[in-house]
Parts: C-alpha cells; sequence; structure tokens
C-alpha cells in the first residue's frame, strides 16, 4: 500500500475546477516533484493531501487513512503530515527557539525542560544551530526558510510536503534551502515538492509528476521525464524553463 493514495481527487473554487480527476501513488521514502505552469493545480493537491482544502469528490488517503477536513483526529494527522509554505509564517515577537518548540510543548511531543534540546537537534539538521537564540528579524530570508523546515521536522512528521518553499527568496538564498531539502532526502523523508527548481527535480527526485489544466498529465523517473517527453505539452513547459 503506498504512503498516500489519492483518487479521482476533484476540486472547485466556485465555478473554477481547479483539480479535474487527480489520481497519484506517493511510496514511502519517495521524494515526489509536482511541476507544472500557474494555475495547474499543484498548491491546490498539496493544500488537499494535507487537509487544508476539502475535496469535492474522490478520496485521498495517507497511511490508509482517508483524509478530511472534519476529521476528529485533525491536529494528529497534520502533526504526520508536515507543511512548509513559500511564506515563513514564523512568529516574529518569539525566538527561534520558541517558534521551534511551540508546537511539540503544546502537543506534549517534547516536555520544557526537553524542548530546547528538540530545537538544537533539528537546528543542527538545517546547519543553524547557532541561531537558536535570535528572533525572526536577524535572519536572512534563506535562513528563516530553514528555520521554517526544522519547525515542521520538530513535529517528527512521516510525510513532509513543500510549496514553492524558494520562489520568494533571493537566488542566492534558493541553494542553501535546497540543501537541507537535498539532506532530508538522503535520511530518508518523504516528500512532496511544488517547485520550479529543475535542476532539484532532476538530481533529487525520485519521480515528477507534471500537472496540466487540473490533472495529471505524466509521471515517471527524472530522466525519462526529461529526456523523452510523450505530450506536446510537457515537451512545451520543458523547452520554456531551459
Amino acid at each position: 500500500m503506498a504512503l498516500v493514495e489519492i483518487r479521482d481527487v476533484r476540486k472547485s473554487f466556485g465555478t473554477n475546477e481547479v483539480l479535474k480527476g487527480v489520481s497519484l501513488d506517493i511510496d514511502e521514502g519517495e521524494i515526489v516533484t509536482i511541476i507544472g505552469r500557474s494555475g495547474s493545480g499543484k498548491s491546490t493537491l498539496l493544500r488537499c493531501i494535507n487537509a487544508l482544502e476539502r475535496v469535492d469528490a474522490g478520496e485521498i488517503r495517507v497511511e490508509g487513512k482517508t483524509v478530511r477536513t472534519d476529521m476528529r483526529d485533525l491536529r494528529q494527522f497534520r502533526q504526520r503530515v508536515g507543511i512548509v509554505f513559500q511564506a515563513f509564517n514564523l512568529f516574529p515577537h518569539l525566538t527561534v527557539e520558541k517558534n521551534i518548540t511551540l508546537a511539540p510543548v503544546l502537543t506534549g511531543k517534547a516536555s520544557k525542560s526537553k524542548a530546547r534540546q528538540l530545537a538544537l537537534d533539528v537546528l543542527e539538521r538545517v546547519g543553524l544551530a547557532e541561531k537558536v537564540d535570535a528572533y525572526p528579524e536577524q535572519l536572512s530570508g534563506g535562513q528563516q526558510q530553514r528555520v521554517a523546515i526544522a519547525r515542521c521536522l520538530a513535529m517528527a512528521p512521516h510525510l513532509m510536503l513543500f510549496d514553492e518553499v524558494t520562489s520568494a527568496l533571493d537566488p542566492e538564498l534558493v541553494g542553501e534551502v535546497l540543501k537541507v531539502m537535498e539532506d532530508m532526502a538522503k535520511q530518508g523523508m518523504t516528500m512532496v515538492l511544488v517547485t520550479h527548481e529543475m535542476g532539484f527535480a532532476r538530481n533529487v527526485a525520485s519521480k515528477i509528476v507534471f500537472m496540466h489544466q487540473g490533472k495529471v498529465w505524466e509521471q515517471g523517473k527524472p530522466a525519462e521525464l526529461f529526456a523523452n517527453p510523450q505530450t506536446p505539452e510537457l515537451k512545451s513547459f520543458i523547452s520554456s524553463i531551459k
């Protein structure tokens, strides 16, 4: 059984149908990169997987359990399925340590006495242990995004979703965030990324999913898809980003 099973999922906003019958499997340990033009439904699909959006039809199952926005254990579910956004969403009045440990302490995942060590552990993973007492305004955009990733890691998720996490960063800061994600991939974290970083998609992803007009248009291994696109739409997309 796949870790994530998506079956014929549809989602509309008013009269605009954004997802038009999406089906996809994500296996444990896979690094799945979702690519496609703006408006193809990529970010909406991620939000549906995390139960931030209700699906209109079809089904999403994570670890065998149907995902719904009204599930009774929604908080516990989101501990297992973390999501990192383009906006860092850090609390400006809290230190890096407090930003990271707030949720683990509130949910009982970590005691107050062990919270600082937890913060140091996850900051070590993203290369920022020395910033544990800093405030967000004292960090660069790339560092803030790495703290946002560390905050997600502190909840020990089984699956991490990344929605265009580098698109708001200056070009020279993108590499440091991608390096963190590459290291996480090497450590076996199951990850689904919506990104325009084609180098990462080619070199790190185990599977690429090309979405077009609200559907999964093509999917496969990076080398196969980039070398031999099967549809004019993917061929056009690849040529537009070279």
